[in-house]
Parts: C-alpha cells; sequence; structure tokens
C-alpha cells in the first residue's frame, strides 16, 4: 500500500447527477476503467490497472457538481480542531469508510472546500503524476491574507511566491506549497495558492482545482470537446508544460497538463 506524507493531496472524487454518464466522459477522455459493487453510488476509477480517483453519484441534488481533492493525515480528529482554531468550518465531522480509512470536509477561511482523509486499508492513489492521474492541485481564492496563514497552520504547508504569466503579456501571483520538514520551494511543491482577481464574477466562490497529467493536451482537450465537455482555458503554455481547464458534460471543472518533462 502506498504511503502519503502528513498533508499530500492523497485522493481525489467527482460528485455527479449522472454516474454512468460520468462513466463514459472520463472513460472515453482518460481511457478509465471502473469498478463498484451492485446498487453502489460510486465507482472507482482506474487507469492501466492502478487506482486514480472515484465518481460518486450526487444524494443530493443540491449538492455541487464538481471534483473534490483530500489531504492526507496521520490524526484527523487534531486536523479537525486546527480547522476550528485556524478560522475555517468543518462541514463533514470524521466519519467512518469501512475498512478503508476515516474522511472529514472542511472549508478555509475564503469557503473553499476540501477533504482530509486518514488511511486505513486504502491510502488513496496508486499512480500520480503520470497520464491519467492526478498530478496538481491548487486553490483559487479572493482572500489570501486569511487563507495562506490557515494552510500553514492547518496543513503545516511553507509558502513560497513565484510570478506566472498572465493574461495580456502581465504576471500573476502565485504561491506554492511545500510539506513540513521538506525544503521551500518549487521543487517540492505539492499544491499552491492562485488569486481570483476582480476580472472575475463576484459570484465565482472559491475553489480547488485538480490537475490530470496527459500525454497531449490539445489531443485531450479535442476529445473532451467531443465527448460534450466544455472549454473553460483553451490550452496554453506555462513554465511545467501545456495546460488547459475544461468542464466535463455535467459541468466538473477540472485541468489537463502535459509536463514539460516527467515528475518523479
Amino acid at each position: 500500500m502506498a504511503v502519503f506524507a502528513q498533508s499530500a493531496p492523497c485522493w481525489v472524487d467527482v460528485q455527479l447527477p449522472d454516474l454512468e454518464a460520468g462513466k463514459r466522459f472520463y472513460g472515453g477522455l482518460f481511457g478509465w476503467t471502473f469498478h463498484a459493487g451492485d446498487g453502489m453510488p460510486f465507482a472507482d476509477a482506474y487507469s492501466d490497472g492502478g487506482l486514480v480517483a472515484a465518481l460518486a453519484a450526487k444524494r443530493d441534488g443540491r449538492m455541487p457538481t464538481a471534483w473534490g481533492v483530500y489531504f492526507s493525515t496521520d490524526d484527523i480528529r487534531a486536523t479537525v480542531a486546527l480547522v476550528r482554531k485556524a478560522g475555517g468550518q468543518v462541514i463533514t465531522e470524521p466519519v467512518r469508510a469501512g475498512a478503508a480509512g476515516v474522511l472529514a470536509q472542511a472549508a478555509d477561511p475564503g469557503g473553499a472546500v476540501f477533504g482530509l482523509w486518514q488511511a486505513g486499508a486504502r491510502a488513496g492513489f496508486e499512480k500520480r503524476h503520470v497520464p491519467g492521474a492526478f498530478c496538481w492541485t491548487e486553490v483559487h481564492t479572493r482572500q489570501p491574507e486569511r487563507v495562506d496563514p490557515f494552510y500553514e497552520e492547518v496543513l503545516g504547508f511553507q509558502g513560497t511566491d513565484i510570478e506566472l504569466p498572465g493574461e495580456g503579456g502581465g504576471v500573476e501571483p502565485f504561491r506554492v506549497w511545500s510539506p513540513a520538514g521538506a525544503e521551500p520551494g518549487e521543487d517540492t511543491a505539492v499544491g499552491g495558492r492562485a488569486i481570483i482577481t476582480d476580472a472575475f464574477p463576484a459570484v465565482l466562490p472559491s475553489y480547488f482545482l485538480s490537475y490530470f497529467a496527459v500525454a497531449d493536451c490539445d489531443r485531450t482537450v479535442e476529445t473532451a470537446t467531443r465527448l460534450g465537455g466544455r472549454i473553460t482555458t483553451p490550452p496554453q503554455d506555462i513554465p511545467y508544460g501545456r495546460t488547459a481547464v475544461l468542464q466535463d458534460d455535467q459541468g466538473a471543472a477540472f485541468a489537463v497538463l502535459q509536463p514539460t518533462e516527467p515528475v518523479p
């Protein structure tokens, strides 16, 4: 079983109105195969035999159609207590998911929702940083002054501020997160924080955006649109490769990245 460091992103899942439609979309896009028990409202997704994600049918139509990311913790109750202490909100108290582990959901002070996972029989991903698997996550927020210290206290992240190319030839401030005990910087980063600027509608809430590695960004975008998905941000080059932001055919947002070089 894979072992994840404290606070490392270890799992993603998506809540969808139509589970079978989701399986057709992501199966066609990433080549995923699926396994679920009879009558179960979710399906584990596999890429070449390795567990990479899960698709779940929404239990309540008022729930958002969205991808969620989970961070590993050795003591989920202690981490939940830190969420409250640091000004966040606990959405779902720790609950056991059978023998697999214990999960909880929380929101940071800006309102972005994320999950916590204390591993049991299931640590999380079996594959990362390869085509068809998770490779990155970042929170988009309007309140970096509140959100940055929150993740430092709750998850132990160490931030490094960098600049990324923005629209119109400008630059956009960005912060990458390194786990506690690692040398802070881009080489050790496990996630990041972006700022939602005034260029976006005020109704756009804070959110996490998760990325999946692909071998060919442009071809993946073409496939997504053919399957009924939509392009939010067209393919563009960034220092780490070629990326695009998409929505599936039910409205869940995610990003794809064709890395410049393989990620260990």
